[in-house]
């Protein structure tokens, strides 16, 4: 039997970074899920078996359900033994607008990855988790959802959403022995923020620097272990002193 780590979006960034350091402290089977990006996620798998831990890819596009379910079912008919502990849903994009000028687009596909993703991959996850009487959900949220974010209506609203349905979830299941958390990252490196005028930016953060995607995933990987088994409910800052 494999204990196993789902993480959505894992080809890249933060959720790359997260897929690695799961299997590297908790020694998790990993469930590198992705979109479009092939290439990325099998670097991902490569790299992570390279460093001596075991993964898979499992491609699927949060927002379509019918997706996620056939390819999660199929997924465990081809592993009846084998169980997902953890779920992470890091999957996320931005299509940033000012309200006044933001398409219908803009606005849907922005919700649907986070909030739309995180309902489909968790509803089809959670019911083995509460047969199994544990498990640990982390909804990986933005500084925007806390405080907002001019010209980020859309993601703003997506990651608040998705900050406030972990708190919701949270009670729900807390007496099955899962724990659900959101981790809500500032500035961290990576595609989402590579346009982004640093410089400046740098300015207004305390500690005067961009996070690591590392950075985050050391903070994931310690919610999901043993020793948070007492945390749930919980937004957890990961942004330099910028917001708290």
């Amino acid at each position: 039997m494999k204990k196993c780590a789902l993480i959505t979006g894992a080809s890249r960034g933060i959720g790359k970074a997260i897929a690695i350091q799961l299997a590297k402290d908790n020694s998790y089977h990993i469930l590198i899920n992705y979109s479009t990006n092939t290439v990325a996620a099998n670097a991902t798998k490569n790299q992570i078996i390279k460093e001596g831990g075991s993964a898979e890819i499992i491609q699927f596009n949060v927002q379509n359900k019918l997706e996620v379910s056939d390819k999660l079912m199929k997924w465990k008919e081809n592993n009846p033994d084998d169980i997902i502990e953890v779920l992470v849903n890091n999957a996320g994009i931005t299509q940033d607008n000012l309200l006044l000028w933001m398409s219908d687009e803009e606005w849907g596909s922005v919700l649907d990855v986070s909030l739309k993703g995180f309902y489909n991959v968790t509803n089809t996850i959670l019911q083995d988790m509460i047969k199994l009487r544990k498990g640990r959900i982390i909804n990986i949220a933005s500084i925007s959802g806390l405080k907002g974010n001019s010209g980020q209506t859309n993601y703003s609203a997506a990651k608040g959403g998705l900050i406030a349905a972990s708190k919701s979830l949270s009670q729900e299941v807390a007496r099955r022995g899962i724990t659900v958390n959101a981790v809500a990252p500032g500035f961290i490196h990576s595609d989402m923020t590579k346009d982004l005028p640093e410089k400046e930016l740098k300015k207004f953060i305390p500690l005067r620097r961009f996070g690591k995607a590392e950075e985050v995933a050391h903070l994931v990987s310690f919610i999901a272990s043993d020793k948070a088994a007492y945390i749930t409910g919980e937004v957890i800052n990961i942004n330099g002193g910028i917001y708290s």
